[in-house]
């Protein structure tokens, strides 16, 4: 049986996109959820992972949809294969033509294995990019911080009236979108207030 598995990061963005996908596989069963990868109870996927069983295949979009790094992507995948279902990752090669089982599925997890290394190496120099630009920032005497900036206790009073205006906003459930048009604060930013906030 085919088992999608559909994710997107926030509640203001869309899941029509992957669940259109499944729905041309003909898929019948799937779990989806709005919940950022970081966060490590998403229900939906755990409700999946407990349904799954021999000769299930669990079919996500991308493989960024399971998990936000190899170490997760490892255990999720690792934790599907340990039910005797296997994975299919339609943006990836699934060698569909290769009819031994197991050099198909050798084949198989080696692209998995480049491609988790591969998002790895590029969120770590992201990262590296980030911490550069601040250290650059803070040589300059320009860089302060987001926490300064958009905090309840930001000594700047235009930036504390935002914050509280976004916290405000999202305690009444407002999308990302329309905070970001009445306030101007950036949605990122936004993203990690409500982050902050755990709402």
């Amino acid at each position: 049986m085919q088992i999608g598995y559909a994710r997107v990061s926030s509640t203001d963005q869309n899941l029509d996109r992957q669940l259109k996908q499944f729905e041309g596989l003909g898929i019948k069963k799937i779990f989806a959820e709005k919940i950022s990868g970081k966060d490590r109870s998403r229900p939906k996927l755990r409700e999946m992972l407990q349904y799954i069983h021999d000769d299930d295949e669990v079919v996500v979009t991308s493989l960024d949809r399971l998990g936000r790094n190899s170490q997760d992507l490892t255990t999720i995948i690792e934790e599907i294969r340990s039910k005797g279902a296997v994975i299919n990752i339609l943006d990836l090669p699934t060698f569909d033509g290769v009819q031994d089982k197991n050099l198909k599925a050798l084949l198989s997890n080696l692209v998995m294995e480049i491609y988790k290394y591969t998002a790895e190496e590029e969120r770590k120099k992201i990262k590296s990019r980030q911490r550069e630009g601040i250290d650059l920032s803070k040589a300059r005497g320009v860089y302060q911080g987001s926490n300064t900036l958009y905090s309840a206790t930001s000594k700047n009073p235009k930036y504390r009236v935002l914050y509280e205006k976004v916290v405000s906003l999202l305690k009444k459930n407002t999308p990302i979108v329309e905070i970001y048009r009445q306030t101007g604060v950036s949605r990122m930013t936004i993203y990690k207030i409500k982050r902050e906030m755990n709402v």
